[in-house]
């Protein structure tokens, strides 16, 4: 389904959410129950490790105010709201149920967004906004899960709901940081690749336990740092480090990430789908009526990101020191891009058996996260389209980048020649550092041509058509070594050696 969804444009998880629901009602089908646990532990840590080790430390840093006003601001305005709507629409639910039901909802999964903004192509400071609220939002919206089903079972205070709060968060962030800096000492020490990308496989589970389960000295029972943010965190830490480790680790780590996205995230949106019958068996006998609440609170989750993210957005650059207009467009983009997820589900099932309304809870939540997936999921890239939000920095990106190549090569061509200044140097090295001079200062005038500078005649630049014709090369020297294997005359051990050179050099040249 992922692969027909890519081919055809759509977004993978929509489409697999629609594929779930309808694969529920094909008879034979066994009902599923979501686990929670298999979420919390399983699958939203590695996605959330896998995002932060993608994302910039330095571009949060610089729009860490808008993210912390989404990520925070808004989940927790979002709680109260949806909170008091849903206690005034069912009056027998608790306020303390109502907010659990808030929290649950409240956190939007950048999942389907951030695959929507890449595809077409959204600015990168909308971009970085997202996807750092999609990393930070669920240990907020989990925080204030967590005190609304206390504050529902047992009496407590404000400042003690306060004290999870920051408890969770700074505890957090400090067992994030320091399970970042362990990991990062002890692969650079390690020195084998293979083991460095299997202790990075294991980083997102051990800190998430790790947090979930340490409790502080000084502090109530139950009080612990939350397992979420540290996993964040520690993914911001070593994706920030790993350009300073080895290029297998790299080319590994990208390759092992990028394919577990995508099998849990076609699990994760899957199983959204599959829970229909489940979730509207256990409240039959008010299926109507909780429908149209859940068509209301839909509408309530909605309409409170634009009612936070204008103000919000407007006050900001008021205040900021850049000055200049913000385009009414921007906030537009991201205001529609609030589509819930997995998280809703998981935290609702996660709510305690005899908790007050939990099976409304749980059909609420569900009705919520398909119905802002549907209709916000699918309606965003024609938004996006209708607004004409799109990058307007890939120039300056270009002449960033071909600036770089320029200072880099000239490193790499002054490091040459203090090796090749010796007058007894060998004449075969001479002709091998002539062809590396060569091949470097190519390289850097592929970037001003990306770039457009030189201006080149009509017709193929030269870089890309010595990427071109070594890409041909390199298929017939493939075509060649498998007919060695085939014939019989090469063993499948020396084969698998000899294509992987291949394709490191292939993978290099099929950069556009």
């Amino acid at each position: 389904m992922t692969a027909t969804a890519r081919r055809l444009g759509a977004s993978p998880p929509l489409v697999l959410v629609l594929a779930g629901i309808v694969v529920s009602f094909v008879p034979g089908i066994p009902d599923y129950q979501l686990d929670p646990e298999l979420i919390l532990l399983l699958v939203l840590p590695p996605l959330l490790y896998s995002a932060a080790l993608d994302s910039s430390v330095l571009s949060i840093k610089a729009n860490i105010s808008a993210i912390s006003s989404l990520a925070v601001g808004l989940v927790l305005f979002t709680t109260v709201v949806v909170g008091l709507v849903a206690h005034w629409l069912i009056p027998e639910l608790p306020l303390a149920a109502a907010f659990a039901l808030g929290a649950v909802v409240s956190p939007p999964d950048a999942v389907a967004a951030v695959a929507v903004g890449r595809r077409l192509g959204l600015p990168r400071r909308v971009m970085t906004m997202l996807t750092g609220e999609s990393l930070l939002n669920d240990a907020t919206a989990l925080t204030a899960w967590r005190v609304a089903v206390t504050a529902a079972t047992v009496s407590v205070s404000a400042w003690s709901s306060i004290g999870v709060f920051a408890v969770a968060t700074v505890g957090g962030i400090a067992v994030g940081l320091a399970f970042g800096w362990v990991v990062h000492f002890v692969r650079r020490r390690l020195g084998d690749s293979e083991l460095e990308s299997a202790v990075g496989l294991v980083v997102p589970f051990a800190a998430y336990l790790v947090a979930e389960e340490l409790h502080i000295p000084g502090t109530a029972e139950g009080l612990h740092p939350s397992g979420v943010l540290a996993v964040v965190v520690a993914g911001l830490y070593l994706g920030h480090r790993a350009p300073q480790g080895g290029f297998a680790t790299r080319l590994q780590d990208t390759a092992v990430w990028k394919a577990a996205d995508t099998v849990l995230e076609a699990l994760v949106f899957a199983l959204i789908g599959l829970q229909l019958p489940v979730v509207a068996a256990e409240v039959e006998g008010e299926l109507g009526s909780l429908a149209i609440t859940g068509l209301v609170l839909t509408g309530v989750v909605i309409l409170a990101r634009p009612v936070w993210v204008f103000p919000v957005a407007y006050l900001r650059q008021r205040l900021s020191r850049r000055g200049g207009e913000l385009s009414w467009r921007y906030p537009a983009v991201v205001s529609w891009a609030g589509m819930r997820g997995v998280v809703s589900l998981a935290a609702a099932s996660a709510l305690p058996l005899g908790f007050p309304g939990r099976d409304r809870v749980v059909f609420l939540a569900f009705f919520v996260t398909v119905g802002t997936l549907l209709l916000q999921g699918l309606t965003l890239p024609w938004v996006v389209r209708r607004l004409g939000v799109q990058r307007t920095d890939t120039q300056s990106d270009l002449l960033a980048e071909a600036q770089a190549q320029h200072v880099a090569a000239q490193a790499a061509l002054a490091k040459l020649d203090e090796l090749t200044a010796d007058p007894a140097c060998p004449e075969h090295v001479e002709r091998i550092a002539a062809r590396l001079r060569s091949w470097t200062e190519q390289r850097s005038l592929g970037a001003w041509e990306r770039l457009g500078r030189p201006a080149e005649e009509a017709g193929e630049a030269p870089t890309a058509a010595f990427r071109r014709l070594r890409r041909e090369m390199l298929t017939a020297e493939r075509e060649a070594f498998i007919r060695f294997r085939d014939d019989g005359r090469m063993d499948d051990e020396v084969l698998r050696r000899v294509l992987r050179e291949l394709d490191l050099e292939e993978a290099l040249l099929s950069r556009e």
